[in-house]
């Protein structure tokens, strides 16, 4: 869950919101000239690459996650539990007014892709919003708020859908949290004077780990157990699967761009990297830089396969002294991430999953990533920071060499 028990570092005044408070009372003034942004679901995929880029640019940032994001950038973490509604008021009370809202926190349940579909994760998603929604508009100094959706919104998960797919359709007819949220933002908003930007990216990418929907992690953790044993790392999936990516590092200077721009307020903007992907196309790019071998298919349920092999992960850890011994801290639920987007089990190739950016463009946000460059970049950070084994590590393991 994208909150956090009130254990934790923090340097946050603790109060009340005060009585008689109500959407839209106004606390402007001088202390409002440097625009404060918090940014929820920081330790997260996107959360932490928003961290990054607002506070490089000079903004006051608090992170409010379970986690710190562990960035070395100037930023307060504020550990709050979102489904706590007065844990939430009680942080945004010791808070100087916050300006901006980038909302990344998202609750999952443990069985990942089956769960969009549950009544319960839909209900807590909302509450969570909710709770720190409220007393934010409260306070009346909030001008902006980055909310995220996804491919989901045009029925992913239920059936193929005309490509590409554009904001401008109609709702999809399906039961989502997407659509509460976004129904309680607009009358919040509206009510409370500030404006709103819905994301819906493609499959996001980054270089955060215990998240439940970032792959690179799984895959770098395989690709190091299975080069322990000798063996190259084969693709798990099934029939190829034509899809878009998104760097989190892309999605993060669109959000510093919407918090001030007049062309996204009030929109929704799909978001890709500009390119499109099939798994086997980028594997072998995938694997040079983690240092491993590309082998031939090798299909299995990575959601059954890796839990298992959490004690050897560890001694893989310990060995080669990474930051984190723990194989389900490491993954999150992304593995079942994983197995949904590599379509593992699929009996043919699904139909491929295609966005249009054109109107994000339009509006004056043109960015884009080359997708075999960012698998590098990300991996490499991955390393960088000791979560996976370095390049030379994985070669050294896969020719069966030790120190």
């Amino acid at each position: 869950m994208a909150g956090a028990s009130p254990a934790g570092r923090s340097t946050f005044r603790r109060s009340i919101l005060p009585p008689g408070l109500s959407v839209g009372a106004s606390v402007r003034g001088d202390e409002m000239a440097q625009p404060h942004v918090l940014i929820a679901g920081a330790s997260g995929v996107i959360g932490r690459a928003a961290v990054a880029r607002f506070a490089s640019a000079g903004w006051k940032v608090t992170a409010l996650s379970r986690r710190d994001p562990e960035l070395g950038y100037a930023y307060a973490h504020l550990p709050v539990d979102l489904t706590n509604s007065t844990a939430c008021v009680e942080a945004i009370a010791g808070l100087d007014p916050v300006t901006h809202l980038v909302y990344a926190a998202v609750y999952e349940e443990p069985d990942l892709v089956n769960g969009w579909r549950s009544a319960a994760q839909m209900e807590t998603n909302r509450a969570m919003l909710e709770n720190l929604l409220e007393p934010l508009g409260a306070y009346g100094s909030l001008s902006h708020v980055s909310a995220f959706q996804g491919t989901k919104a045009y029925g992913v998960h239920i059936r193929p859908f005309p490509v590409p797919a554009r904001e401008s359709w109609p709702r999809h007819d399906h039961e989502n949290f997407y659509w509460l949220q976004e129904d309680l933002l607009r009358a919040v908003a509206q009510k409370a004077g500030f404006g709103f930007t819905i994301w819906r990216p493609q499959v996001v990418f980054g270089d955060a780990i215990g998240a439940v929907m970032n792959v690179l992690p799984v895959i770098g953790a395989f690709a190091a157990l299975e080069a322990a044993q000798g063996r190259p790392l084969c693709f798990t999936g099934g029939p190829d699967y034509v899809l878009e990516a998104v760097d989190a590092g892309l999605i993060a200077g669109a959000l510093f761009w919407a918090a001030e721009a007049e062309t996204a307020r009030n929109e929704i903007f799909n978001i890709t990297n500009g390119d499109v992907f099939a798994w086997r196309n980028v594997w072998p790019a995938i694997a040079e830089a983690l240092g491993a071998t590309p082998g031939s298919d090798a299909p299995q349920r990575l959601a059954d396969t890796l839990p298992p092999r959490a004690e050897e992960w560890r001694a893989l850890a310990r060995l080669e002294g990474l930051a984190c011994e723990d194989l389900g801290a490491l993954m999150g639920r992304s593995h079942h991430y994983a197995d949904f987007i590599f379509a593992t089990g699929a009996k043919r190739p699904p139909a491929p999953v295609i966005v249009s950016t054109i109107k994000l463009r339009k509006a004056g946000f043109g960015g884009c990533v080359d997708s075999e460059d960012m698998f590098r970049k990300l991996i490499r950070q991955l390393q960088d920071r000791n979560v996976l084994p370095s390049r030379e590590r994985i070669e050294r393991l896969s020719n069966g060499r030790t120190p």
